[in-house]
């Protein structure tokens, strides 16, 4: 990415605190989280709605992880699947428990546009939902960040929570709440930025932070 604050162009909003979206979090979790070496920085979260990308994403254990990080705070996150998957019984049951939000990708509007909606739906009924994002997509080593979580931060207009999943301090910080500006280099510039110095599980295999190049581009 080039240095582009010297050209002048519209910075994302950082958005300060204090944040009055506040939880209780569960002292069993607390507890194991302490116990495995980890903890959570968290100052609670700006408003009702709302998009997290938490990087980097490179192991199985992430998902465990994570999920004890969001006990610890209490937080109500959902994340976004096929909803084919929610149509077994037990397993569908299980996902909307831990936050599974069922996606229908075969919809005209797309996963973005059907996602766009959902918020827009959320927003009118005062309704609290905060979706968390892997930006890769995947654990595995790829050129660059899918399109999914941005094409959704520019179209609903809602933060975007940047959350560091950092092995190498043993810590899932909510490093800051931003509002993208539309301009790709600009934005990933400025998430680049927030994630100086974050390591993952396996550290190679961290995608690097730049949109995947066109002909790879899955939503």
């Amino acid at each position: 990415m080039s240095d582009l604050n010297s050209q002048n162009l519209p910075q994302p909003e950082v958005i300060s605190g204090p944040y009055p979206i506040q939880f209780k979090g569960h002292a069993w979790a607390a507890w194991l989280l302490k116990l495995i070496g980890w903890k959570v920085d968290f100052q609670g979260l700006p408003g009702l709605q709302g998009i997290a990308i938490v990087y980097p994403h490179t192991s199985n254990w992430d998902f465990l992880t994570a999920m004890l990080c969001k006990w610890t705070i209490g937080l109500p996150v959902h994340f976004w699947g096929k909803d084919s998957l929610f149509k077994y019984p037990l397993f569908g049951r299980w996902l909307k428990w831990i936050g599974g939000l069922p996606i229908d990708r075969s919809s005209s509007r797309g996963v973005v546009g059907a996602m766009t909606e959902v918020f827009a739906e959320h927003q009118r009924a005062g309704k609290f939902l905060w979706l968390g994002l892997s930006p890769e997509g995947t654990r595995k080593k790829t050129e660059g960040w899918r399109s999914g979580f941005y094409q959704l931060a520019v179209a609903t207009n809602l933060p975007l929570a940047v959350v560091r999943f950092d092995y190498g301090n043993k810590v899932l910080k909510f490093e800051g709440f931003i509002k993208l500006t539309g301009n790709v280099e600009v934005d990933y510039a400025c998430i680049q930025k927030m994630y100086e110095g974050v390591e993952g599980f396996h550290i190679d295999q961290a995608a690097p932070i730049r949109p995947l190049p066109t002909k790879e581009v899955k939503k």
